[in-house]
């Protein structure tokens, strides 16, 4: 192994992302995110897709830093809202980044609503230079929680039970949420396609 790691920029100023996305793609990188880079401008997500905003972030940051940039853009979906919060989901309660006013938005949105499926999606780009350099994406199918459980993982977690589970993401702990979860997916892909590029 090389004595100094290749370094995998996550283009994102939330540290529970990054955490996540250290866990899961291991030993092989180096994984920094911009809070690591103080002067970095922000990016304005004015996209109306993940892959849009993604893109905005991964370019914008793989042009200020050397080396790859992974970008992340994610939510929740929840079909008795008509896919809502969708690509607002970090700000679905009004202020960008509360998740508690998020929830509590949701719950409000789901009372007394019988269909209670949705999904987490997650769409990563890969990008170097300014240029993009590939894509990825994930999804995990669940149900919406009638009320928040547990106090683990970040987000709509302790709203959202995966497929085939009756606990929440934040109950089930981060081994068992990584290897279920739409960002996991997507990491995986991600993580092939550096093996079959380096």
């Amino acid at each position: 192994m090389p004595s100094e790691l290749p370094v995998l920029v996550i283009a994102t100023r939330n540290a529970h992302k990054t955490q996540e996305i250290r866990e899961m793609i291991g030993d092989r990188y180096k994984v920094l995110d911009v809070n690591d880079f103080p002067a970095l401008p922000a990016v304005d997500e004015t996209g109306t897709t993940f892959l849009e905003n993604a893109t905005l972030k991964a370019v914008a940051i793989s042009g200020e830093v050397t080396g790859l940039v992974l970008s992340d853009d994610s939510g929740l979906e929840v079909d008795a809202l008509g896919g809502a919060p969708g690509v607002w989901s970090s700000s679905y309660g009004g202020e960008e980044g509360n998740h508690p006013k998020n929830n509590a938005r949701l719950m409000v949105e789901m009372a007394g609503k019988s269909d209670r499926a949705a999904r987490f999606r997650c769409t990563m780009v890969l990008a170097k230079g300014g240029q993009v350099l590939a894509d990825f994406s994930g999804t995990v199918e669940g149900r919406i929680l009638e009320q928040p459980y547990g106090a683990g993982g970040f987000g709509y977690d302790p709203l959202f039970a995966p497929e085939g589970h009756d606990r929440s993401f934040a109950e089930l702990g981060a081994e068992v949420k990584n290897a279920l979860s739409h960002r996991g997916r997507a990491l995986a892909q991600l993580v092939e396609w550096l093996e079959k590029t380096s």
